[in-house]
């Protein structure tokens, strides 16, 4: 098993694993569920005749309908030097998403405060004096106006719920193919079960140390073929 299935390998050194995600995927599940964790495992097992179960760390999270770059670990410590970038905020990530409307200013600071409403998979925009709400900062960037359509590069100085998604939705500028947060156009492969529907929210790129070698390593994860009918420009998304 040369290549492993859903998911491609962007970087591995050690224990130190990146991956690029589908879109429609869980990050983690519960036992008998399909999830990238997963998957990982089950390729690891047999490229490395591992017996018995295989470890994984999962220093961090994606949103089942995004896509994008993630690491992973393969033992305990190298799980808490990375979990304790995250924590400390050392990590680069930028995010691509191309959302409904013309955003204005081309480049600015969105800073809300964002509660997960109780028993419920979603988050919402409350006041500023709400017991339970926690700030949201981001910053983003035009990268292109499309049609009907903006094309951003986003970096999160927080992390909350959703955040992108509500932050952007709360601005009558819903990602596109979020029909979650109000989103009119569809996007990606279109499943009966909306729940493994894509949306054009791809975690582009992570910066991070080794976890034991201490290197920086920078990994871009390509963009998915879905992104084509976005018509972006060819130039700009030349990496992708």
């Amino acid at each position: 098993m040369d290549t492993p299935d859903g998911f491609d390998v962007l970087y591995e050194e050690g224990p130190c694993l990146v991956v690029a995600k589908p879109g429609g995927l869980l990050t983690q599940a519960p036992p008998g569920i399909d999830s990238l964790e997963l998957r990982i495992k089950q390729f690891l097992k047999i490229r490395d005749s591992k017996p018995g179960k295989v470890y994984l760390g999962v220093p961090h999270r994606l949103d089942r309908p995004v896509s994008g770059a993630m690491v992973f670990a393969k033992h305990v410590r190298a799980a808490r030097r990375i979990a304790e970038q995250f924590g400390g905020r050392t990590v680069e990530k930028k995010y691509w998403a191309v959302v409904e409307g013309r955003v204005t200013p081309e480049q600015g600071l969105w800073r809300d405060y964002v509660r997960k409403i109780p028993d419920v998979a979603r988050a919402e925009v409350v006041d500023r004096g709400h017991p339970e709400g926690r700030v949201a900062v981001l910053r983003y960037r035009v990268m292109a106006y499309l049609d009907k359509a903006t094309w951003l590069e986003i970096e999160l100085e927080t992390g909350r719920m959703h955040q992108i998604r509500l932050q952007a939705a709360s601005r009558g500028h819903p990602v596109v193919g979020d029909s979650f947060y109000g989103a009119s156009t569809a996007f990606g492969p279109q499943t009966d079960d909306l729940r493994a529907r894509w949306i054009a929210l791809h975690a582009h790129s992570l910066r991070f140390r080794h976890p034991m070698t201490r290197e920086i390593v920078d990994q871009t994860a390509p963009l998915p073929k879905f992104w084509r009918a976005l018509n972006l420009p060819v130039e700009m998304a030349a990496d992708g």
